[in-house]
């Protein structure tokens, strides 16, 4: 059995093979489901992990910590590709675009940022919220944006 004590959420990937659990450290820790077996365990961050999720592939994981950071990491090699920085504070909430192309972060430091996900450049700082932002998403198409804020309104950008 898996011990889940320690974790904030678990996410499957999209054709269930695996488990990614974030745990309440500055490490993912990748699971088998079937077996429960830890396969690997993902590093780069230097404070909390936040929140992570699998493209639709399930080839690529996103993780976002307390650190300011984002990271994407290969899930068949375990390697980190990319680190996401430009947030002025913690990163609480990523999803990757339906076309897997872009990553969204959004942030205590009252912006949500879309990235490129295999140069890392920043492509658009979401700007307007007057609090921090702790929820982001896209669209089916994705072509569309809507961010939450603690600054009680959600904002949709085109």
């Amino acid at each position: 059995t898996v011990n889940f004590s320690d974790a904030f959420e678990a996410h499957s990937d999209p054709d269930e093979e695996n488990n990614s659990i974030k745990l309440t450290c500055a490490c993912l820790q990748l699971w088998e489901a079937v077996s429960g077996k830890c396969v690997a365990t993902l590093v780069g961050h230097t404070q909390e992990v936040l929140d992570v999720c699998f493209d639709l592939s399930g080839q690529l994981i996103a993780s976002a910590s307390a650190d300011g950071t984002a990271r994407v990491f290969s899930a068949p090699t375990h390697q980190c590709l990319v680190t996401l920085k430009g947030h002025g504070a913690e990163i609480s909430k990523i999803c990757f675009s339906p076309q897997g192309s872009r990553v969204l972060t959004a942030s205590s430091d009252k912006t949500a940022r879309l990235w490129d996900v295999h140069s890392g450049a920043c492509l658009q700082i979401l700007e307007g919220h007057t609090d921090e932002i702790f929820s982001c998403v896209f669209n089916y198409e994705g072509d569309t944006i809507i961010t939450g804020s603690k600054d009680n309104t959600c904002r949709i950008w085109y």
